[in-house]
């Protein structure tokens, strides 16, 4: 027996079809109904991938006694975050309220008629265990206090509301100073930088910002942020984090040393560390590792992701043999040295040793989870023996295309020739498409690949495609079938995206025919007219048509393990400015930087794109020249700077550098215009 679920087109949501709980999905109908029959809604939100919703849904969810109460008492509700991202922060932000911490799976329970919570955790055990009550028993304590106890339950409710609505309300300032630049790009850098202890996150947005410090900050004792930021890019090539036999980054590691990763692959972090290892190698790192991870990623997209765009994500866990019941985290990527030796001969396991840590006891549970131990390029005998791993994972050795397992039925029956597969969620998520666009984008300019431009390109003109409806922009695509209307991340980062196209475009001639800007310019129209707040300035989460059953609307501007949706927005309104000369853009930045500013002094830690968009608006500049000459400033680190060609130059000139509304006079060699752009990038140091 199968519930309402079954019938959805999300992975995550279906993975819970078969529990005897009776979910519903996030609707106006399960709301009317909870609020008609005065049920507490039990909301979960979570995404495919989730390692912890996983064994929720298998221990509590699965239980008859915990759904025979559950169904009678409230009223579940499922979401899947990846679809729902402006719910899951309101109620992420509301379950950090409740007890100090979040995480998912998300388990929140409202009340019915204004949808505010008053009560909330992440994994909740079936019984007692890691200090978290019974699932069971907790269900029945909070339909007790929600039946005999309103006054509580309404005190925790208007201090959760009360707060939510006050973190809408932000106050403007019009401090846009280079000492705050100074103190975010600081910020970022220091956060960066290995605490020894814990886990290690990519923290690209961190990152990025970090970068730009490497020429506006001096580098001391304390603090040397090309250090850091080339020490970032290393532990992510080098580490275990990084598939070293097949290409693509997982999630993060356990470890503050990079070794044992937390499996899945996320399509975001791929797409951001692609930027982050092109920009070190445009500042002049040009480490092997960055070049190797950079193709091997590109391999693993389209032999793994590609359907025309890309897929969302693959899980941490697969299963041993079709027998299992439970599938093992990692068992897809993780080696036995004993296995290592009967598969190699002597001379690659010996090369293999020199170049990746491997031990007898292994670094993970018993088993090998690959590690370089030094820089540089491999050894000749070490790629000939990760191709023979690679044949082993995947049964042949020349794999272009893998079908994915596209849940866990299908990774369980299917007849592979080699391991048996993670499941991949096969959902196109725009936002995220987007971060891996940009990251194809730049990596074709600075190491020159025209195939990564076109690979991007094609992802690009899948969404300019597909993801409209009566005008409208969408979010998701399921199998040919676009869904859920863009919130603002789609929306800013796909903008990103064609721009970055656009500006790649540049350095390959033959690929600069589609007019890259006038999307992006039309995109940002369709934008400004649905989610710009005229009243504070910034883009909401949430177009003004499909905010109806929110509690606030939110503006994001806290970046995670992605960029926020509105220091992305910023940026794009300056390039804009820049291409187009259309004053709009300008004045719709500074009001939206200054409607954040005070954000940015007191919570500097919080926001680091906007730290970039700070130093856009302080350093922006414009530089029209030959093509053969943005051929060559393609390469550079210039993160304020946007390109143009300009067949209209005299005849002795080289190129234009304009700062803004001004221009420098015109550089008469290709060594003027570098220093008049190096001047312009530090001109409010």
């Amino acid at each position: 027996m199968v519930n309402r679920l079954a019938q959805s087109p999300s992975l995550y949501l279906r993975k819970h079809a078969e529990n005897p709980i009776d979910w519903w999905p996030w609707c106006d109908e399960a709301l009317v109904k909870a609020r008609r029959e005065d049920k507490p809604i039990f909301l979960s939100v979570g995404y495919s991938s989730c390692h912890w919703c996983t064994v929720m849904e298998g221990e509590a969810f699965s239980d008859s006694a915990i759904a025979t109460y559950l169904n009678a008492n409230f009223l579940p509700i499922k979401v899947d975050r990846e679809e729902r991202p402006d719910l899951d922060s309101i109620y992420m932000q509301a379950l950090q309220m409740l007890v100090g911490q979040g995480g998912w799976p998300l388990n929140i329970f409202l009340s019915p008629d204004d949808l505010v919570p008053f009560y909330g955790g992440t994994y909740f055990p079936v019984e007692p265990r890691y200090g978290r009550p019974g699932f069971l028993q907790l269900l029945q304590i909070l339909r007790s206090l929600y039946d005999t106890d309103k006054p509580k339950v309404g005190a925790v409710k208007s201090q959760i509301l009360e707060t939510l609505q006050q973190s809408t309300l932000l106050p403007a300032d019009d401090n846009l100073s280079t000492e705050l630049l100074l103190r975010g790009l600081i910020a970022s850098a220091k956060i960066l930088v290995p605490s020894g202890q814990g886990t290690s996150f990519p923290m690209i947005p961190y990152g990025l910002t970090a970068l730009r410090s490497v020429r506006l900050v001096e580098s001391t004792d304390e603090l040397n942020p090309q250090q850091i930021c080339l020490r970032r890019g290393l532990d992510m090539a080098l580490g275990g984090i990084y598939d070293h036999v097949a290409g693509g980054f997982h999630r993060y590691t356990v470890d503050p040393t990079w070794t044992v990763p937390h499996f899945e692959k996320m399509l975001y972090d791929n797409g951001l560390i692609m930027e982050y290892l092109a920009e070190l190698w445009s500042q002049g790192h040009q480490e092997p590792a960055f070049e190797r991870a950079i193709a091997g990623t590109v391999q693993w997209l389209k032999r793994e992701m590609w359907a025309g765009y890309f897929y969302a994500a693959q899980d941490a866990d697969s299963f041993v043999t079709p027998a299992d019941a439970e599938p093992e985290e990692g068992a897809f990527y993780i080696w036995r040295e004993a296995e290592l030796r009967d598969l190699l001969t002597d001379a690659e396991f010996a090369d293999l040793s020199a170049d990746f840590f491997i031990s007898a006891e292994g670094n993970f549970e018993g088993t090998v989870v690959l590690q370089r131990q030094q820089s540089g390029p491999l050894h000749p005998e070490t790629e000939a023996a990760l191709k023979k791993l690679f044949a082993v994972r995947y049964g042949q050795a020349d794999v272009e295309t893998f079908t994915p397992a596209i849940d866990a039925e299908a990774a369980k029956t299917t007849a592979w020739p080699g391991r048996i597969p993670p499941v991949t969620d096969t959902k196109m998520i725009v936002a995220w498409n987007s971060l891996m666009i940009s990251g194809l984008a730049r990596a074709a300019a600075v190491l020159h690949q025209s195939d990564y431009l076109d690979l991007a390109i094609a992802a690009a003109q899948f969404i300019l495609q597909n993801q409209w409806i009566n005008g409208r922009f969408h979010r998701l695509n399921y199998d040919g079938t676009p869904a859920v209307l863009a919130q603002s991340e789609d929306y800013a980062l796909f903008i990103k995206a064609l721009l970055d196209i656009q500006q790649a475009s540049l350095a390959f001639a033959e690929r600069a025919a589609a007019d890259w800007l006038a999307h992006a310019k039309n995109i940002q129209s369709e934008f400004d007219q649905w989610l710009w707040s005229d009243a504070a300035s910034g883009y909401y989460n949430t177009a003004s048509d499909a905010s109806e059953s929110l509690l606030v609307r939110e503006r994001s501007y806290q970046d995670n393990a992605t960029p926020a949706a509105n220091g992305v927005a910023i940026n794009n309104l300056i390039r804009l400015f820049l291409l187009t000369k259309e004053l709009t853009y300008l004045d719709r930045t500074e009001k939206t930087l200054q409607s954040f500013s005070v954000v940015m002094d007191q919570a500097t830690r919080a926001c680091p794109t906007l730290f970039q968009s700070l130093d856009w608006y302080r350093h922006q500049t414009l530089v029209r020249t030959t093509a053969q000459n943005i051929v060559k400033l393609s390469r550079q680190y210039l993160p304020t700077v946007v390109l143009s060609v300009d067949s209209d130059l005299p005849d002795d000139a080289e190129g234009l550098v304009c700062q803004g509304l001004t221009c420098k006079e015109t550089a008469t060699t290709y060594d003027q215009i570098l220093e008049q752009i190096e001047t312009s990038q530090r001109r409010n140091r």
